[in-house]
């Protein structure tokens, strides 16, 4: 293992939260971004619906609260809600004097999107591909920056602790030498774990290390049973599960089902603008109820206008014989967001000391038990700002909060340093094997998916308990397999924790809300 080297500030992650939290450090010392692919490969690339910022005339940061909160379905940390909306609009001004090129209308007015669960149109796009848009701006003026040092292709393998705290990471490079950097604070901004189920809209990056890496340092890790599945990905063989954004049924396009009929209103009065985790389980349903798929149809709508609005999608749909304004487009849901993540304050702060996390990876409660749409990018302004923030401040730990309940894990140890500097692998039973990676989505998408049940959630969690302490190569892969292994473990069994159903969880056992014994943050970390 090389040494490295020792920086004030280490970055795990290139997307929106990372870069946005190493702007407000550059001026602070010396920072290093460790992003796992290319710079610019990240979910923040994904995004195609836009930013939600309360910037119209007839919105408010209390009116983008209230909506967050309902699409939180009675889950939501009301602090956090209150600090990413009212501070949202200022960051994405930012941008916009950063060069941000976000859609405006003939009057050169910004031009808002509705999407699902929002009560006014909020949403500033980019064509459909604003994530895109971002991460342009966010990364050149990140390039600019002499203080801050980028490193691409690098797997992040652990965080390391020493005494009370983190004090870096340990990394294979693009050569699969194993490295290690120091640095007072570190941040992980890695982005979500939709790759962990088969069926995802989310880029190959989007592993869950974060998470992983949080949880076998010691650190919280809190409401993992929350994922939402996107409703509208493309469901065709041999094509990929490419996000057809909810932008698209904003702009009035139809959900229908196999005979050409409109169904959503059967399941809830929003119809096609229910939110997500309705829409998901109500296609699902539709489909299997009437028989064939179901189609997304904007044939109603003028077909010059819907290519102008939606390029990227209209070119992906093209490259397989899809006309975007013509065609019915088969959808069906795909895993897209994870609400939970590494437990955090407000500010970034984690139970372990110099840990921070920001963007998907990390859990304020912004999203209860269901994001709304287009909160993602702006979460990731605000936070990420916000973390880098405390990080420049005296190093403390985020308290547990009252309303989050405990159930510690065993096993899963993080890597702990002696006082020889060495470091002391988590022991791991030879005799059990690990799991492939696409056993493990499989298993994952199957037993906890859009829909769960104790039996098929106990058994996914014993299969990945046993796979999460199985021996992996200590190579860029095996931790990568590895890391898979406890994220799907972790979501599994706290899925089997929640008797009941809310947002992203639901199960078929415990099909009703249950607010009298439920309304809990669930919390894990291990104790090693």
């Amino acid at each position: 293992m090389h040494a490295g080297s020792a920086f004030d500030f280490v970055i795990v992650g290139g997307g929106v939260a990372g870069l946005r939290a190493a702007i407000a450090l550059a001026g602070a010392g010396r920072v290093v971004v460790l992003t796992k692919a290319e710079p610019a490969e990240s979910n923040t690339g994904y995004a195609q619906g836009g930013v939600a910022a309360a910037m119209g005339d007839d919105d408010s940061p209390a009116l983008h609260e209230a909506d967050t909160i309902r699409a939180g379905d009675g889950l939501c940390d009301e602090e956090a809600v209150r600090v990413c909306v009212r501070e949202g609009p200022r960051y994405v001004r930012e941008l916009i004097d950063w060069g941000a090129r976000f859609d405006r209308a003939a009057d050169g007015r910004l031009a808002l999107g509705r999407e699902a669960a929002h009560s006014v149109r909020r949403v500033l796009h980019a064509g459909d591909a604003t994530g895109r848009e971002i991460g342009r701006v966010l990364w050149e003026r990140v390039s600019a920056l002499e203080s801050v040092t980028t490193i691409d292709h690098a797997l992040v393998t652990e965080v390391v602790v020493a005494g009370d705290g983190a004090v870096g990471v340990r990394y294979f490079d693009r050569d699969g030498v194993l490295q290690e950097v120091r640095a007072t604070a570190t941040l992980l901004a890695t982005g979500g774990a939709g790759r962990v189920f088969r069926e995802t809209t989310n880029p190959a990056v989007a592993t869950g290390d974060g998470i992983a890496l949080a949880f076998r340092a010691g650190a919280r890790v809190a409401d993992l049973e929350f994922v939402q599945f996107h409703p509208t990905a493309l469901k065709r063989a041999g094509a990929p599960r490419f996000l057809i954004s909810e932008a698209l049924r904003g702009e009035g396009a139809r959900l229908v089902n196999s005979r050409g009929e409109r169904f959503m209103a059967r399941y809830h009065p929003d119809g096609d603008l229910a939110p997500r985790d309705v829409v998901a389980r109500g296609i699902v349903r539709e489909s299997e109820s009437i028989g064939g798929d179901v189609f997304l149809t904007l044939a109603h709508l003028d077909a010059a206008y819907v290519r102008r609005r939606f390029p990227t999608i209209a070119a992906m749909l093209e490259e397989i014989g899809l006309d975007l304004a013509t065609d019915p487009i088969p959808v069906g849901p795909a895993a897209h967001y994870i609400m939970g993540g590494v437990d955090t304050d407000v500010c970034g702060r984690t139970s372990l000391k110099g840990l921070f996390a920001a963007g998907e990876v990390a859990c304020t409660g912004l999203h209860g038990a269901n994001r709304l749409a287009s909160n993602s990018l702006l979460e990731g302004l605000v936070f990420g700002a916000r973390a880098a923030a405390a990080m420049q401040e005296p190093l403390r730990t985020a308290p547990l909060k009252p309303d989050r309940v405990a159930a510690w894990g065993p096993g899963l140890g993080a890597s702990r340093e002696t006082t020889s500097g060495r470091s002391i692998e988590a022991q791991r039973a030879p005799s059990l094997q690990p799991l492939a990676p696409d056993t493990v989505r499989d298993l994952m998408w199957r037993s906890a998916g859009l829909f769960r049940s104790r039996d098929d959630l106990a058994r996914a969690a014993a299969t990945l308990e046993s796979a999460a302490a199985a021996s992996y190569p200590l190579t860029a892969v095996g931790a990568k397999h590895l890391n898979l292994a406890i994220v799907g473990r972790l979501i599994a069994r706290a899925a089997l924790r929640r008797e009941e159903s809310r947002g992203g969880h639901y199960r078929s056992d415990y099909p009703a809300r249950d607010d009298l014994h439920w309304k809990v943050h669930l919390v894990d970390q291990h104790h090693g």
